[in-house]
C-alpha cells in the first residue's frame, strides 16, 4: 500500500500531538490530580509498547542503556508533568506556542552537554525567539479558568521546555544503537515507573469518566512517534520541521471549540517570531552540517 506524502502524515501526527494536549487538559480539568492522569497515560501506553516489543521479538538492550534511560526519564517526566500542569493554568494555544521554545533550548543544552558549537546566528535567532516568547505571554487569553495561576502556567511551561530539549538531546546519544521501538518502548515504560510511586501516594485512580479519555490519549501518544518515524523516514526533516507549527492551528481550534479559549493577537505575533526563529536555527544548523561535512571530505580527497 502506498503511503500519503510525508508532508501529510506529519501534520496528521501534530494533530495527535494536539489531541494529548486537548484531552489531558480535560481529564485534569475533570478533576483528576496531574500527576495521577500523566502516570495512567504512561502505564496505559506501556502496556501497548510491552506487548508490541514482545511480538516483534526485540532484544533488550544492555545494562548501560538502561541505566542511561533512566536518568533521561526524569528529564522526560519533569517535562511531561509540569507541561500537563500548565495546561491546567493557562490556554491551550498559550502552552503550545511557548513550547515551541524547546526547540531554541536544543543547540544551548547541546553545547554543554554534547559540546556543540553554537553559531552567531543561532544565538541570535534564539535571543529573538525568546523575545517573540515574552510577546505571546504578555497577552491575555479570554476563558481561561478564573482560579488558574498564570505565572506559575508560564513558568512550568518554560520548565516543560527545558526538560523536553534536554531530552531530545538526550535521545541523540542513543538513536544510532537502538530502533524506534525499543526507545519508545523505555520512553513509556520507564516514566510510568518513575510515576508509580507519586501515584500511589496521592489519588491511584483517575475519575471514572476520564478512563476513555486516557485510552484515547495513550492510542494518540502512540500515533504521534509512529506517523513521525514514517514521515522522517521519507523525507529530509528540514523539509518536514516546519510543518510542526500547524500545531497553533490545531491548538487555537480545540481550545475555542472544547474550552472557550480566544488568545489575544499578542499570541499569534509571539508565535510568528518564535517560529522564524526556530526556522532560522534549523536551517542555520543545517547549512553547518553540510559545510562541516564538505570540509570533511576535502581533507580526504586525494
Amino acid at each position: 500500500m502506498r503511503l500519503p506524502h510525508p508532508i501529510l502524515i506529519v501534520c496528521v501526527a501534530v494533530f495527535c500531538g494536539c489531541s494529548v494536549d486537548a484531552l489531558m487538559k480535560g481529564i485534569t480539568l475533570g478533576g483528576t490530580p496531574v500527576i495521577t492522569a500523566t502516570a495512567w497515560r504512561y502505564i496505559a501506553a506501556s502496556a501497548i509498547m510491552v506487548a508490541l516489543f514482545l511480538l516483534t521479538k526485540k532484544k533488550m538492550p544492555g545494562w548501560s542503556a538502561i541505566r542511561f534511560h533512566i536518568l533521561r526519564s526524569v528529564a522526560q517526566v519533569s517535562s511531561a508533568v509540569t507541561f500537563f500542569y500548565a495546561l491546567t493554568q493557562i490556554a491551550l494555544a498559550e502552552a503550545v506556542v511557548l513550547g515551541f521554545t524547546a526547540a531554541l533550548m536544543i543547540a544551548p543544552i547541546a553545547r554543554i552537554v554534547l559540546g556543540e558549537k553554537m553559531s552567531h546566528m543561532t544565538i541570535g535567532a534564539s535571543l529573538v525567539g525568546f523575545c517573540g516568547a515574552a510577546l505571546a505571554a504578555s497577552g491575555q487569553t479570554t476563558g481561561v479558568a478564573p482560579d488558574g495561576n498564570r505565572v506559575l502556567g508560564i513558568a512550568a511551561m518554560l520548565f516543560s521546555a527545558v526538560g523536553y530539549a534536554l531530552n531530545i538531546v538526550l535521545l541523540r546519544l542513543r538513536t544510532r544503537d537502538e530502533d524506534s521501538l525499543t526507545l519508545v518502548t523505555f520512553m513509556n515504560v520507564l516514566p510510568a515507573l518513575f510515576l508509580l510511586p507519586f501515584l500511589l501516594a496521592t489519588e491511584p485512580l483517575p475519575q471514572a469518566n476520564a478512563w476513555p479519555l486516557i485510552g484515547l490519549v495513550s492510542i494518540a501518544a502512540i500515533g504521534i512517534w509512529w506517523l513521525m518515524t514514517l514521515a522522517y523516514a521519507r523525507a529530509q526533516a528540514q523539509t518536514l520541521a516546519p510543518f510542526d507549527y500547524t500545531g497553533l492551528i490545531w491548538a487555537s481550534l480545540f481550545g475555542y471549540v472544547f474550552f472557550h479559549e480566544v488568545p489575544s493577537l499578542r499570541l499569534y505575533a509571539g508565535a510568528a517570531i518564535i517560529i522564524v526563529a526556530c526556522l532560522a536555527v534549523a536551517f542555520d544548523t543545517h547549512f553547518a552540517a553540510r559545510r562541516e561535512a564538505r570540509a570533511t571530505a576535502a581533507e580526504i580527497t586525494p
